[in-house]
């Protein structure tokens, strides 16, 4: 939501939300001067109609280039949450595409994330998640496969955590995750639609149900141009 503006501001902004979408993302908006001149308005009153833009991530600056058409990021909240509820509470249709699935025996670095003992049988998938048709997320998911016995590729394509608790009883009561800056590999960016100089944010972190069992390993890259991440943040009291 944007902030309020006065009147001769609101009616700018307007103008320029119409004049948006009019031009395909990355165009540049004409010069400050050519729009004040076409719109009878004083410079400063532009500009600051131009700025409430810039924070809404609906225009982008550029120093010494201009000022230019972009797209808002999804600004996801870092909470218990999975992406297909979190696309919907945004006005978006989410979506999923499976790139890999396997049956394999959990070797060292899973059987310890997932507390399980080397060699047990887990379930690998990776898949391609999207946003009104856009790719924003590749996800990788490692699930011990005792706990999801008949789980198949085609189990998989909408929420995996209404899956989990509608099927087989297991709900999501808490996690630990880590976020981490990161350049995509090759594979990745393609499936990503993205260039890999294009910086990404990895979430890595594993899910607990209400008897603490670690039911999931997550190791997800988010498009850098499309996601941003929100959390709360409170002060912890020291202790007397």
């Amino acid at each position: 939501m944007h902030r309020s503006l006065p009147g001769k501001a609101a009616e700018i902004r307007a103008l320029l939300l119409s004049l948006i979408d009019t031009l395909p993302e990355g165009a540049a908006l004409p010069p400050e001067r050519e729009l004040a001149a076409r719109w009878d308005v004083a410079r400063m009153t532009l500009r600051r109609a131009v700025d409430e833009l810039v924070i809404e991530e609906l225009l982008v600056r550029r120093h010494g280039s201009g000022t230019y058409i972009t797209r808002p990021k999804v600004a996801r909240w870092l909470g218990l949450i999975g992406f297909s509820e979190d696309i919907r509470r945004r006005g978006m249709r989410p979506g999923t595409t499976m790139l890999e699935f396997r049956h394999h025996k959990a070797e060292r670095p899973a059987a310890r994330r997932l507390r399980i003992p080397v060699g047990d049988p887990i379930i690998s998938f990776t898949r391609l998640r999207l946003a009104d048709d856009v790719p924003m997320v590749v996800e990788r998911t490692t699930l011990p496969a005792t706990y999801v016995p008949g789980l198949d590729a085609d189990d998989l394509t909408g929420s995996l955590y209404d899956l989990l608790m509608s099927r087989y009883g297991i709900d999501l009561v808490g996690g630990t995750s880590r976020l981490e800056p990161m350049l995509p590999d090759t594979k990745t960016a393609g499936w990503l639609d993205i260039a890999t100089t294009q910086p990404c944010l990895a979430l890595h972190g594993v899910s607990f149900d209400r008897h603490d069992r670690v039911f999931e390993y997550t190791s997800a890259t988010y498009r850098g141009d499309r996601y941003a991440f929100t959390t709360n943040l409170r002060t912890t009291p020291a202790p007397a």
